[in-house]
């Protein structure tokens, strides 16, 4: 685990665990106190992570030297033999790498497929990438990626996280039934179909990412769970990736992979989940809400499962969902905000990859100014994920090798099918729609 994500993990841990704290201490603070100690938690997050990449930025491919500092000095990039792929016309400096404005002399994949064995080892990595008039440029940048690329499996921590995560989520799920497994330790598998069921997607998202880049040989860990003692067990589940990926196609494949994979059993869950589940008239407290209660209409593709699901005993329009459905509604709602198209996301590099660098920043700022006003004037828990999206995944990482190619036509409509399942997730039911659905409309 990198210093970045252990460092994100220990403050977000510590977030929670003093808001939690907090709101059962009886300390009488209101959510304006709360919501300011989030924004204060993820300054702090924010300026660590600043603070990890300015020392480390340049440090996997530099050497250190002893005696007194000196002033830095803008590495020189290596001479390397680049004539037989690039023909450059002009030659800049940015920053501290070199930009080369050109004609490539075969094609994009063949090119970086060369550039990147030829540069290995000399602490500079190649990248192809289009210029603002659309000519190929070849960026040569002082990052090293060997050495991350050399890192071994911890097999014993993924699995000690695991374990970790299972004992959790099993916690959080009996204590959703109200069962304290602390008081009633020999009630342990009440809380195993939520567990069971939200590992089993969250792990099945994660494996899609990761079988989708050693596809394409990208280096990258297994997954890391993340446990937590409260509230609903888990903080998710993520993977290291080591190398950057090395064409557009590469990056398509590896970022929707994982929700298409997590949505394979997340949908299931509910399927299974729903005829268990309990429907209401009435719309459902805050308690209920904590302990599984869903507006029915809130969502387009839960309003179709739950059609499906629950048939003729859809009788009313909330429902108290049962730990499986439960954990499958998580699901969903894990898929859509990964799929939303900004920075680190999946849906950002979605987005990388089907529309470039340039208008994909453009798209995720607009994602981001929308989910912001979500959170303010349609549900305020949206504000907790719109500040962890700008604080830690806002951010671009460093583009595909081969960032030229553009994707087949296949890809592209996957991707199109991609953002049109976010929408199915998040839009709720018209009222138009509510009969043809068989399903009572929740706002009369």
């Amino acid at each position: 685990m990198s210093q970045r994500a252990l460092g994100t993990l220990i403050v977000l841990f510590v977030l929670v665990l003093l808001l939690f704290s907090l709101g059962h201490a009886g300390m009488g603070m209101g959510g304006g106190w709360a919501w300011l100690l989030l924004l204060l938690a993820l300054v702090s997050l924010f300026l660590l992570m600043g603070g990890m990449c300015g020392h480390g930025g340049h440090g996997h491919g530099g050497h250190t030297h002893g005696g007194a500092p000196h002033a830095p000095q803008t590495p020189r990039s290596p001479n390397v033999d680049t004539a037989d792929v690039f023909a450059p016309e002009s030659e800049r400096r940015v920053g501290a790498a070199t930009v080369r404005e050109g004609r490539l002399l075969t094609s994009a994949d063949d090119a970086i497929a060369r550039l990147r064995e030829r540069f290995r080892g000399t602490g500079w990595t190649p990248l192809l990438t289009p210029a603002e008039d659309g000519t190929p440029s070849l960026a040569l940048l002082p990052i090293a990626l060997d050495r991350a690329e050399q890192i071994g499996q911890r097999y014993w921590l993924h699995a000690l996280l695991l374990l970790a995560t299972l004992a959790t989520t099993a916690w959080a799920g009996a204590l959703h039934q109200g069962i304290n497994l602390l008081q009633e330790p020999g009630r342990f598998a009440a809380g195993l179909p939520y567990s069971l069921g939200l590992m089993l997607i969250l792990g099945a998202h994660e494996m899609g990412h990761y079988f989708a880049a050693r596809k394409h040989a990208m280096h990258v860990s297994l997954p890391y769970f993340i446990p937590i003692p409260f509230a609903l067990g888990t903080f998710g589940a993520f993977i290291s990736l080591r190398s950057p990926a090395p064409s557009r196609r590469a990056l398509f494949d590896m970022a929707v992979a994982g929700p298409l994979a997590g949505l394979v059993v997340a949908i299931p869950a509910l399927l299974v989940g729903l005829p268990m589940s309990t429907v209401s008239e009435t719309a459902p407290s805050a308690m209920a809400m904590h302990g599984g209660g869903v507006n029915v209409g809130s969502s387009l593709l839960l309003a179709t499962l739950a059609s499906l699901g629950l048939g003729d005993d859809l009788t009313g329009h909330v429902i108290l969902l049962h730990p499986l459905a439960f954990a499958g509604w998580l699901g969903l709602l894990v898929t859509a905000l990964n799929l939303l198209p900004i920075g680190q996301l999946d849906g950002g590099h979605i987005s990388d990859a089907m529309f470039g660098q340039r208008r994909s920043a453009m798209i995720g700022t607009a994602a981001l100014v929308a989910l912001f006003g979500l959170g303010i004037f349609v549900w305020s828990g949206l504000l907790f994920w719109a500040f962890i999206v700008w604080f830690i995944a806002g951010r671009k990482g460093l583009p595909p090798l081969n960032d030229i190619t553009p994707l087949g036509a296949g890809r592209l409509t996957l991707g199109w099918l991609a953002l049109a399942i976010l929408a199915a997730i998040l839009i709720p039911v018209p009222h138009e729609l509510f009969e043809s659905l068989g399903i009572p409309c929740p706002y009369l």
